[in-house]
């Protein structure tokens, strides 16, 4: 079942860098008593997710904060040397959070998950948005496929 608008997130843990080596973090910590922006990508270094969605929230990113977040993280299904890789290359230093969800436990948990074996690319997440409060989620974004509207930085502020 898809998550809602209303509900809570799932209990999981995201791989991250953090002093040059992996680590976890899991949705309470990531969530409690902040209000989080967290968007979902395909995957990592992809054309759609490269070339506008990441950069999207890396370039609204003080807008965003502006606006109450405490915190922007970007979710894929990639592992998190990739994720990690991808920041770099996207110069997301601190604005953008890179979340590895490598096996797709995140994605399944909420309901999100996409079949892209079709691309070669196996079980992933869909592309969607979501504004989190306190692990709540308060707005919910779900793209339709090919498409790249409704889960973008600008979509988001004015949600804020």
């Amino acid at each position: 079942m898809t998550i809602k608008v209303g509900d809570r997130l799932p209990d999981a843990t995201f791989r991250v860098m953090k002093d040059g080596k992996p680590a976890d973090l899991s949705v309470a910590d990531l969530t409690k008593g902040k209000k989080v922006a967290l968007f979902a990508v395909p995957g990592a270094f992809t054309p759609t997710c490269s070339a506008k969605h990441l950069p999207g929230y890396k370039e609204k990113a003080a807008e965003l904060r502006g606006k109450g977040l405490a915190a922007i993280a970007c979710v894929s299904v990639n592992d998190v040397f990739v994720m990690n890789a991808w920041g770099k290359d996207q110069q997301v230093g601190e604005d953008v959070m890179m979340l590895a969800d490598g096996n797709g436990t995140f994605a399944k948990a909420v309901g999100l998950e996409m079949d892209g074996s079709g691309f070669g690319m196996g079980s992933r997440s869909k592309r969607y948005s979501m504004i989190v409060e306190d692990g709540v989620v308060k707005s919910l974004n779900i793209e339709a496929p090919g498409e790249f509207k409704v889960s973008a930085a600008d979509y988001m502020l004015g949600q804020l």
